[in-house]
């Protein structure tokens, strides 16, 4: 996608945000909530409008390919009074290349059998259900709203595992989840949103820095250069997301003392420097507000 916009009335919910999916990977969007993951989701699928922007989904806009397309919404996707196997069997007809619909009742533990309605299975089965629906087209491309929302601990373990041998068969797989170990277990490539916009993206490694670090936050924008040439050549420095600046390399005392006194020198107020990797709840909360 690119230049992505979607507006709510007079609000603007996503703010030209740009980026790609590639297939084997697992793309994670996060952010806290309000951040405009869902609805850029949604957009992806075709089921909410967006104000301006590109979205191309398997080289055509959204919607188009929806028969080699798998989606797991947060919310509603199941017909309340229906049971799995025939709510499956009838969404199978819709897709030319659907999977079996007993196999995937088999595959996320569902008792293919069973006769209660969706309406009355619990948030955890109810869910896995979806999960399964979204593979009946056998996806080359599977967007997954909080996928492991509601399931017990066996439950989740086993959709990971599921999507992992999805990736790893070469789909491309678009998830959002307020969940730290999902992230931390699944994601290639994480695209951190904050108020509609792109804060940051990358690998973990990349975002979290790996290794021996410094971080700390202050105001965007600072003369990273100027703070690398204050330090040996056995330091990098970078501004992963606005405000917050990583340090690689060793957090000698020395090192820390020439951060403070370049910070010193420059009247930059800071929260504090602090070693160690970048938490995944700093990376998805950002700074207080």
């Amino acid at each position: 996608m690119e230049n992505l916009r979607i507006s709510y009335g007079e609000i603007e919910a996503v703010r030209g945000i740009s980026f790609t999916a590639a297939e084997g990977e697992i793309t994670a969007v996060v952010g806290r909530n309000g951040a405009g993951k869902t609805s850029v989701l949604e957009a992806c699928t075709g089921i909410r409008s967006y104000a301006s922007g590109v979205i191309r989904v398997l080289g055509s806009e959204p919607g188009r390919e929806s028969t080699r397309v798998g989606t797991m919404l947060q919310t509603g996707g199941l017909y309340p009074t229906a049971r799995a196997l025939e709510w499956l069997t009838y969404l199978s007809r819709v897709y030319p290349n659907a999977r079996d619909p007993r196999e995937l009742l088999a595959l996320v533990g569902i008792d293919q059998s069973a006769t209660t309605t969706a309406r009355r299975m619990s948030g955890g089965e109810q869910q896995r259900l979806k999960f399964a629906a979204a593979l009946l087209p056998n996806p080359d491309i599977l967007f997954l709203d909080e996928p492991t929302a509601g399931m017990d601990p066996q439950a989740r373990r086993s959709l990971i595992s599921i999507i992992r041998d999805l990736r790893n068969s070469g789909a491309a797989i678009v998830l959002t989840t307020h969940l730290v170990a999902d992230i931390e277990e699944l994601a290639d490539r994480v695209i951190v949103l904050r108020k509609g916009e792109i804060e940051a993206s990358g690998t973990l490694a990349e975002l979290r820095g790996e290794g021996s670090s410094m971080h700390f936050d202050a105001r965007p924008n600072l003369d990273i250069e100027s703070l690398a040439d204050d330090l040996s050549a056995n330091y990098s420095v970078s501004e992963p997301r606005a405000g917050h600046y990583v340090i690689e390399g060793d957090p000698s005392p020395q090192a820390l003392a020439r951060v403070t006194a370049w910070l010193a020198e420059r009247d930059v107020p800071t929260t504090g420097i602090r070693t160690g990797r970048t938490t995944l709840e700093e990376l998805i909360i950002g700074d207080a507000e």
